[in-house]
């Protein structure tokens, strides 16, 4: 028996074993396989248009009954800035003469989409057991339609003041992510990356700080890493980096080489892909412009100018112009299906804790 069954008896699930939603490489297939073992499967929304969601969301509904998180970005769209995205492209220019990208030539947008009035529409036809956001939280009247589904409210802290803020807006659950996490930093009440903490710190200050349940993510990858936050409070844990040594990860080739690779423990946080701070696995664009930088345009606008520059290079096995993300702990990740895998952990861990 788990310790703590707080977050099994809140969601539904078996296993107190969440799967990331990892906007790109997870989709409707990894969050059936993570549910159907009896954990948390989920679908991150933030790059996909709404009839893409709609569609994610009626084949996981055709093929699982079991609970889902649904996940959405909420933040601030930035104000374009000309000035600064010319500066961005003009840093960027050697790599475009380089790589016979034209410097002058039309870039895509970088979408990112914040949680708003169709998408919470959409949660209404679809009726999730869990919704979850990332940078906070949207606005009241939103998070009241949300709740008024049945849906369970979860989000994202990086301190023990984020913690605070979002029990006191009504999350039934928080996501406590430490700094060993992958992806995109949730933070939300400051921007200042010097104050973030680590998975261990961060934990049990949450678990003091807020009545509801804590569930702790970064750097946790195998059974050893659930233990111990069980250890220290948490009543589950949310897994990003293992899922993604998954056959349902849809990860592009250099990616899934880069995870595999013996510099897969280089990872470091990082502002070049979209304007905002996200851990990844160190290439040839952090080294050379960053890894953090000011020429980078705000959130989620930096990606546009990248876009030529990772089509043409990714074609050829090359990752030095894509997002790598990761978490540290990529070197404990183990081959073999996302069910298998959430079972697994479930059993592992398990196992640890009896002794």
């Amino acid at each position: 028996m788990w310790p703590d069954r707080r977050i099994q008896e809140l969601f539904g699930i078996e296993h107190p074993i969440l799967q990331a939603p990892m906007a790109g490489p997870s989709h409707y297939e990894m969050a059936i396989a993570v549910s159907e073992a009896g954990g948390l499967g989920a679908l991150p929304c933030a790059t996909l248009t709404p009839e893409q969601i709609r569609n994610e969301l009626g084949v996981i509904r055709q093929q699982t009954s079991r609970p889902i998180n649904v996940n959405f970005f909420c933040h601030t769209p930035p104000e374009p800035s000309q000035a600064r995205e010319a500066a961005w492209r003009q840093r960027l220019e050697p790599y475009y003469r380089e790589t016979g990208v034209d410097p002058a030539g039309p870039i895509p947008s970088s979408n990112r989409a914040p949680f708003d009035g169709e998408l919470c529409a959409i949660v209404e036809e679809f009726r999730p057991e869990i919704v979850s956001f990332h940078f906070g939280l949207p606005e009241k009247s939103l998070l009241e339609r949300v709740r008024a589904t049945g849906a369970r409210i979860l989000s994202s802290a990086t301190t023990v003041a984020e913690a605070r803020y979002l029990e006191d807006h009504g999350c039934d659950a928080i996501i406590a992510q430490g700094f060993e996490a992958g992806g995109h930093r949730g933070l939300f009440l400051s921007d200042d990356l010097s104050t973030q903490v680590g998975t261990f710190a961060l934990v049990p200050q949450v678990v003091d700080a807020v009545k509801v349940p804590v569930i702790a993510t970064g750097g946790i990858t195998d059974a050893r890493g659930i233990v111990a936050a069980f250890a220290l409070g948490a009543a589950a844990v949310q897994i990003g980096t293992a899922y993604l040594f998954t056959p349902e990860a849809r990860l592009p080739a250099p990616h899934a080489a880069a995870l595999r690779s013996p510099d897969a423990d280089k990872t470091a946080l990082t502002n070049l892909f979209t304007g905002r701070p996200a851990r990844g696995i160190v290439n040839r664009l952090m080294r050379e412009v960053g890894p953090i930088s000011d020429a980078a345009p705000a959130f989620p606008l930096a990606g546009g100018a990248l876009a030529p520059l990772r089509a043409k290079t990714e074609p050829q096995g090359s990752g030095d112009f894509m997002s790598l993300w990761s978490g540290q702990a990529a070197r404990l990740g183990r081959e073999g299906s996302a069910g298998e895998l959430t079972k697994r952990l479930a059993e592992e861990a398990l196992a640890k804790m009896k002794g």
